[in-house]
């Protein structure tokens, strides 16, 4: 059965139709309200941008679904997870900085916010899923202890995994360091005909991994923990994990996770997907390129895969924007995510997630007037 995806546009000649109120009518109208009771602990699910990124969802926007959340006498809370990678959101202390620096203070946003693997990225709960990959998944304690998650997704590209959506906020996003690093478990190679030594792959590896021998990069497959950020800094290209063989089941890997995440939310969960400002990169990486479509509105659904889907088909079905990262598949229908890497597999994440019950790829998209 096909689910009901509900969308905005963007374009307004007046007040009522402003992003405001837009957000707050896809809120009702999704049903998310119908959910959620009397005190549930409600985890505003969101990522608050690395240092040096500007995409990452507009604070004024998360206030509309926070004040949505207490008009249904529910409890919102703002939350995302420590990053596995070294950078501004390493460590809750970090990451609470950059989050307010961002933003998403209680005034700003008029909810608590916590990071919901704790101080260290150590507050973890096994969740069972008996799966092709993990019999079990590592989710930050205070997503699995919270009553209902609404997921707000900004929707983009990805060096890895070619882009994200709801389903990837959750896998990722929904996991401690520890979580992150069993799905990612890629071996990182160099490229030493391209490498040109300058270092950068060595000043963000997080564990010590990446070192210059003779002017070279080399990576020490003993101590690498796969996050692929040497990939994502890397000026020339030069470092790549395997592929042919690794980006698939990565892709699977992620897909479990986000089925961890809310197994136990079935019911109590709803997604909203921004698409708009559809940069080439995760809001990870410290810096904002320009976006390769036009924006396109705002989604909401309460299935994760066929809000991921409809929002994939809208995305592809634009006009690709010129001298931008996006070097091919510019006409309407194509693949916009593998015009800029044709070695992404993006797709696995609705079809895997169909497949292991997250939710369904067919969807009814219903266009709000």
């Amino acid at each position: 059965m096909a689910s009901d995806v509900f969308f905005v546009s963007l374009r307004t000649r007046s007040w009522k139709h402003n992003k405001i109120n837009r957000i707050q009518e896809l809120f009702d109208k999704a049903g998310f309200a119908g959910f959620l009771k009397k005190k549930d602990l409600t985890a505003v699910k969101l990522h608050f941008g690395e240092r040096g990124n500007d995409s990452y969802i507009n604070p004024v926007y998360v206030r509309q679904v926070v004040d949505k959340i207490k008009e249904a006498k529910a409890k919102p809370f703002i939350t995302d997870t420590n990053t596995l990678y070294s950078g501004s959101r390493a460590n809750a202390i970090d990451h609470y900085i950059t989050a307010i620096e961002h933003g998403f203070a209680y005034a700003v946003v008029g909810a608590p916010l916590i990071i919901a693997d704790g101080l260290t990225s150590k507050n973890i709960t096994e969740v069972e899923i008996n799966k092709k990959h993990f019999q079990s998944v590592k989710i930050a304690s205070d997503i699995v202890c919270s009553d209902a998650i609404i997921a707000l997704s900004h929707f983009k590209g990805h060096e890895l995994a070619g882009w994200g959506g709801a389903i990837k906020n959750l896998a990722m996003g929904c996991a401690p360091a520890a979580g992150k690093q069993q799905q990612h478990d890629l071996t990182m190679k160099v490229n030493k005909e391209k490498c040109t030594g300058c270092g950068s792959c060595e000043e963000v590896c997080p564990v010590g991994a990446a070192k210059l021998e003779d002017e070279i990069s080399a990576i020490d497959a003993k101590v690498c923990i796969g996050c692929g950020e040497c990939m994502t800094v890397c000026p020339e290209k030069a470092i790549n994990p395997d592929w042919a063989t690794d980006i698939g089941a990565f892709m699977e890997r992620m897909t479990e996770y986000a089925y961890g995440a809310v197994k136990d939310k079935l019911g109590k969960m709803g997604f909203i997907n921004f698409v708009q400002n559809v940069t080439p990169d995760c809001d990870c990486v410290p810096w904002t390129d320009t976006p390769i479509v036009p924006d396109v509105g705002i989604l909401a659904s309460t299935d994760p895969v066929a809000l991921d889907k409809a929002s994939l088909d809208l995305v592809n079905n634009q006009i690709g924007h010129q001298h931008d990262l996006l070097k091919g598949n510019h006409d309407p229908g194509l693949d916009k995510f593998q015009g800029m890497r044709s070695y992404t597999q993006g797709a696995v994440q609705v079809t895997y997630g169909e497949e292991i019950g997250l939710g369904t790829q067919e969807y009814n998209l219903i266009q709000l007037d």
